[in-house]
């Protein structure tokens, strides 16, 4: 993936959510924010982006001679998959890691089954406001891709390069701006 240090120039009318891609060095894999020695990779504008959502499951423990009911403990987390739609890059970076995970969109576009290792990435997703200002951000750590679509073709349409991509992750913070 190339590294992109140019600004994107957000927010375009419409795309209000800009999103980076970044491999955090392997120091700070495990729980850290890792926001110092991030790697940047690659970063877009989309216009919307749903699945940001965690839920824990309650488990119940029936305790013996409690009849009123069972306390009530927290369980494990699970987290949504988030999906990024009607995106824009300048890359092609985002088609390239997905096709390092699903065998397709190698550099001649063929689909096939190469074996490749392919990063999980940590997510950034900043809503900006409409003269650009960071608002709310969210991080997205371990995510890979796993469902890309791409924009219907029509000559007359002002369709962008990414309808949608998928993202499963495993874990899903809310950082200060």
């Amino acid at each position: 993936m190339a590294d992109s240090n140019d600004d994107f120039a957000p927010p375009m009318f419409g795309f209000r959510f800009h999103v980076a891609f970044v491999r955090e060095p392997i120091s700070a894999r495990g729980g850290g924010s890792g926001a110092s020695g991030d790697e940047p990779l690659c970063h877009g504008a989309f216009s919307e982006v749903t699945g940001l959502e965690a839920t824990m499951e309650a488990r119940a423990i029936k305790e013996g001679g409690a009849n009123y009911g069972a306390h009530q403990r927290a369980g494990q987390v699970s987290f949504a998959t988030v999906v990024l739609k009607r995106g824009m890059t300048r890359e092609r970076d985002l088609w390239n890691w997905w096709g390092l995970f699903s065998g397709a969109g190698g550099s001649d576009g063929a689909v096939r089954a190469n074996g490749a290792f392919a990063h999980r990435l940590t997510v950034r997703i900043t809503l900006l406001d409409i003269d650009g200002t960071p608002r709310l951000q969210w991080r997205l750590e371990r995510a890979m891709p796993v469902k890309f679509k791409a924009a219907d073709f029509n000559g007359r349409a002002t369709d962008v390069g990414i309808e949608e991509i998928h993202l499963a992750h495993e874990g899903l913070f809310f950082e200060a701006v």
